[in-house]
């Protein structure tokens, strides 16, 4: 989808830069080829072997087949049989093996490309997965421009650049690492990286990261992080190695995996010799034997776990939820319990004006009275203050010069605004306590709504007050609906905030069990205290404040746009678009892979259990015993691979409309 940054002002062609392909080639996997060079020999050979062709031309064909599938897996199988572990890659590769020695040339190379086949689907899989996480280092550029401290410029690979650093980014081109701007203004499209639909006014001051898009204006840019750790190095150290990382469930299979094929092995040699000892002939026995290993090969069993969750862990980082690890993706699924943070994941984690009330008496109407209060403000870093002078801006209000700055903490500030003294800040410390003030009642009814009351003062007068609060997201209430329906219990709301505030935004967004005031060490206890219950918690936050939470439940989401370095590291998945909704949507992905675990152990213990039967007390051919093998191994394949579709993600919750209460300027 094109950016309106680049419907706006796309740069030329030779400067836009493009972005490398983010899905692997199915041929650039060496497992694809083996298996492909496997099935090409084998299909080559098959016609002259049938045809009654030369037997050197069709012997070779059938040998260039075993060496093209099976030497891969043969050699993974000895490095694990130096370990003393016995690999079902060799067992398959000795049966093959047995059944070319009796003759069996054609079934031997038919069960080594099936296999092949397989293992290029697991490959596949694999990859699918990795190229979710790749796809966001291939976001950032490769070079930069840094500035010298004589203004020249040279141009240096981004990896080199170090904390300190100025660069400078022109029109069109990527920003090369994450800072800060410290000249110049432009719109940057920074979609991949926040998910916002719109450019991003960026001036002095304000934080751009690696990989995002300038616009139309130059700027120059202090590095403040290394390369190494900018926000999309940090995501990418989270997830990068999912593919490897073992489910709870997968780890218990390759325990019993150990043991299975052990007793396998002992088996396979009792069918051999068993017939043998009671007279019978070498060849049926040892074809018998062969075609017993074959079937009763755990493969379809392994398989069975890991491509469900890869594929799962795929999707959902395609739609912006990025999963550390298979055991994440499996425990997002047993969740019962939910608890949320309040600002910045229940609320967007911005103040802004949402009452203006001059007081009766005053010559100010509400443009007067916020344009009064901002150009006081308008100096001051405080969160509030900027909330106050965005207000006004957006209202189109033109804001007068204020001499005298000067600010004390946790008061407020005092400015000197056409000759007269403005004066804005806490109500308990700028103005008096008597409840005969007529400021009084404004600030009680927006105190008990929820809002941060401000009041302004003008020459020690108070002339009117401000309400402040942070709004809820649009999604939020749809989302504790939908973590209500797939938990069977309501969310609860962890915060820090005031009690009155908390339960304000309980109220909006349909939240009844409130724990407030707390400290990170209560957010822990009150975690632990339900886990020790026995229910498994998941916890959603973004601060600092919310890390010892997200470590200590079953699993834990961060809010990734404004999320805290500390609560990004310590989460086990990350909402990267800082969509909240995405959260039940990956739940129910999780518990949709986790359905497909158990479907595929069901398919692979019925296929053993089927043809092992057959083959001790029947007679089953060895090509069909192959075909019915691996036919299994690739049908719980490919089941697995079905979470990779786009139709596989749930349908987000729709967001809720605002309320006129919560409406901003």
């Amino acid at each position: 989808m094109s950016s309106v940054l680049e419907q706006r002002s796309a740069p030329p062609a030779a400067a836009r830069p493009t972005a490398p392909p983010r899905r692997t080639r199915l041929l650039a996997l060496p497992e694809a080829r083996w298996a492909l060079a496997a099935l090409a020999l084998f299909l080559l050979a098959l016609p002259v072997h049938l045809l009654g062709g030369p037997a050197w031309l069709w012997g070779t064909l059938f040998a260039a087949t075993y060496a093209t599938g099976g030497w891969e897996p043969g050699w993974e199988g000895l490095k694990a049989l130096k370990d003393r572990t016995l690999d079902v890659d060799l067992l398959m590769v000795v049966a093959a093996l047995g059944a070319a020695a009796i003759g069996q040339l054609l079934d031997g190379a038919l069960l080594i490309v099936i296999f092949a086949t397989s293992g290029a689907l697991e490959a596949v899989a694999t990859a699918r997965t990795a190229d979710s996480v790749r796809g966001l280092l291939d976001l950032a550029p490769t070079t930069a421009t840094r500035l010298l401290r004589d203004d020249a410029e040279e141009s240096v690979a981004t990896a080199s650049l170090a904390v300190g650093d100025t660069v400078r980014v022109r029109p069109g081109e990527r920003v090369g690492a994450d800072g800060r701007v410290v000249d110049g203004a432009s719109d940057v499209d920074q979609a991949t990286i926040t998910g916002e639909p719109l450019p991003v006014a960026k001036r002095p001051g304000d934080e751009v990261f690696a990989g995002t898009v300038n616009g139309t204006g130059a700027l120059r840019v202090r590095v403040e992080r290394d390369p190494t750790d900018s926000v999309i190095a940090r995501i990418v150290k989270m997830v990068e190695e999912a593919s490897s990382t073992k489910a709870p469930t997968q780890l218990f299979i390759e325990k019993v995996e150990q043991r299975y094929s052990i007793g396998m092995v002992l088996a396979t040699l009792a069918v051999f010799a068993v017939p043998l000892a009671l007279g019978g002939d070498l060849r049926p026995a040892l074809l018998r034997a062969m075609t017993f290993m074959i079937v009763a090969s755990p493969c379809a069993v392994v398989l069975s776990t890991m491509p469900p969750l890869l594929s799962a862990i795929a999707n959902a980082g395609r739609h912006g939820v990025l999963a550390k690890s298979a055991v994440v993706m499996e425990r997002l699924g047993r969740i019962d319990t939910v608890a949320l943070d309040k600002t910045g994941t229940l609320t967007e984690g911005t103040p802004r004006v949402t009452d203006v009330r001059p007081l009766p008496g005053t010559d100010l109407d509400e443009d007067a009275l916020l344009a009064l209060a901002a150009a006081a403000e308008r100096p001051s870093e405080h969160p509030l203050a900027r909330a106050v002078v965005d207000a006004a801006r957006e209202r189109g209000l033109p804001l007068p010069d204020a001499v005298g700055f000067s600010s004390v903490p946790g008061a407020g500030v005092t400015a000197t605004v056409r000759g007269r003294t403005v004066q804005v800040g806490s109500p308990a410390r700028l103005s008096t306590a008597s409840a005969e003030e007529p400021h009084h009642g404004p600030v009680a009814d927006l105190e008990s709504a929820g809002r941060t009351a401000v009041t302004v003062l003008r020459d020690g007068a108070v002339v009117g007050v401000l309400g402040i609060a942070d709004r809820p997201r649009p999604d939020a209430r749809a989302t504790v609906a939908a973590l209500t329906r797939l938990t069977g219990r309501a969310p609860v709301l962890l915060t820090g905030d005031n009690e009155r505030a908390a339960r304000h935004l309980a109220a909006e967004v349909g939240i009844t069990d409130v724990r407030a005031g707390l400290l990170p060490e209560d957010k822990v206890a009150a975690v632990r205290g339900w886990e020790a219950e026995g229910l498994k918690v998941l916890v959603v936050g973004d601060g600092v404040n919310d890390a010892p939470a997200l470590a200590a439940a079953h699993c834990g989401i961060a809010m990734g746009r404004a999320g805290s370095d500390l609560a990004l590291e310590t989460a086990d998945a990350v909402v990267v678009r800082d969509e909240l909704a995405t959260v039940p949507a990956v739940v129910r992905l999780s518990r949709t892979a986790r359905r497909l675990v158990v479907q595929n152990l069901v398919v692979a213990g019925v296929f053993v259990t089927v043809l092992v039967a057959w083959d001790l007390i029947g007679t089953l051919p060895l090509p069909l015993g192959v075909a019915g093998h691996e036919g299994s191994t690739v049908i719980v394949g490919l089941n697995g691979l079905r979470l990779l579709r786009e139709a596989a993600w749930p349908r987000a919750v729709p967001p809720t409309p605002r309320t006129a209460v919560s409406d901003p300027l």
